[in-house]
């Protein structure tokens, strides 16, 4: 059995991955991964529309947008589909400069997106109209993923963006200044998922179910408070230029017993249409597009879960 290709964002969300990796957790599902770093949402879905990624960690929006044909131009994945929740139940945080404090203060400035049609681009579309601001009055630019923003704000090259925990706390922690958060037009939302064209996953099922029990196996390891010290280590191996605190802090958000990862996988439907409400307000072109369920198969969720008590890894 081939290596399954995971592509993903650099970052803190790829925890659970390195502690399924670290505790042998893939080895005992009967799974091996190779993981893809990617630059940005379009070299992601790029590469998953093209067959040399398997699986991506993503945002439930990528998964709407590039089967509806409103992604990136030229690049479309027709059967794309979330299979698992991997995401912290906090909304996007918006993040400027210091020395802006205000919505108002954003007027003739450039905002960093991932994307200017995907993503958390129309989220950050739709606080600035709740705010006032017309798609006039601020300039959008693409820079790419949250490692290429959370550089760029830091140094200046642009005034604001939003960050998901917990890029949010560390800037924050740096002395930027939180303007709002996406709650302001949402209700509910999905973030990350696991995400795969669903023709790949049926016929790679087995991998696709072990790769999900190393997961659930790992995320149960990660919120056991005997490893943690072993989970900042992770964190300092696998973060880049990681500062003193940061893992404390990203741990803090991301496994909070009440807020943080999802346990079970479980995909927030309600939050799907909160996704699909807003893709179809922004995106582009317009489409008709289905109900939450019919973007996301939980078939193998279901048989991941129902695996026999999963064992940790030896102390």
């Amino acid at each position: 059995m081939r290596p399954l290709k995971l592509i993903a964002f650099p970052g803190g969300f790829n925890w659970p991955v390195w502690a399924a990796r670290e505790t042998g957790a893939f080895e005992r599902h009967g799974v091996t991964v190779e993981v893809i770093a990617t630059p940005g949402s379009v070299f992601q879905w790029t590469s998953l529309a093209q067959g040399s990624a398997d699986v991506a960690i993503t945002l439930m929006d990528n998964v709407i947008a590039y089967r509806e044909g409103q992604g990136a131009p030229g690049v479309a994945v027709p059967d794309a589909v979330a299979l698992m929740g991997l995401d912290v139940r906090s909304m996007p945080t918006l993040v400027a400069n210091p020395e802006i404090r205000t919505y108002a203060q954003l007027e003739g400035k450039a905002l960093a997106v991932d994307s200017l049609v995907t993503g958390n681009a129309l989220v950050l579309i739709a606080m600035l109209e709740r705010a006032g601001l017309g798609r006039d009055d601020y300039r959008l630019e693409a820079v790419g993923g949250v490692a290429q923003r959370f550089e760029g704000l830091r140094h200046g090259q642009f005034a604001a963006s939003l960050f998901n925990a917990p890029l949010d706390a560390q800037l924050l922690a740096l002395g930027f200044n939180r303007l709002d958060d996406a709650s302001i037009v949402l209700p509910r939302f999905q973030g990350h998922v696991v995400a795969a064209r669903s023709s790949w996953a049926r016929a790679n099922a087995a991998q696709v179910i072990g790769f999900m029990r190393a997961l659930i196996e790992a995320l149960a390891w990660l919120y056991e408070p005997r490893h943690r010290e072993q989970a900042f280590a992770l964190f300092e191996r696998n973060v880049k230029d990681a500062a003193t605190g940061d893992a404390a802090t990203s741990y803090r958000v991301l496994f909070d017993r009440d807020t943080g990862f999802p346990r079970d996988g479980a995909i927030d439907i309600e939050g799907v249409a909160a996704v699909l409400a807003l893709r179809g307000r922004y995106g582009a072109p317009a489409r008709a597009l289905g109900a939450p369920s019919g973007y996301c198969d939980t078939s193998f969720l279901t048989a991941a879960r129902a695996a026999s008590t999963f064992q940790h890894a030896p102390q």
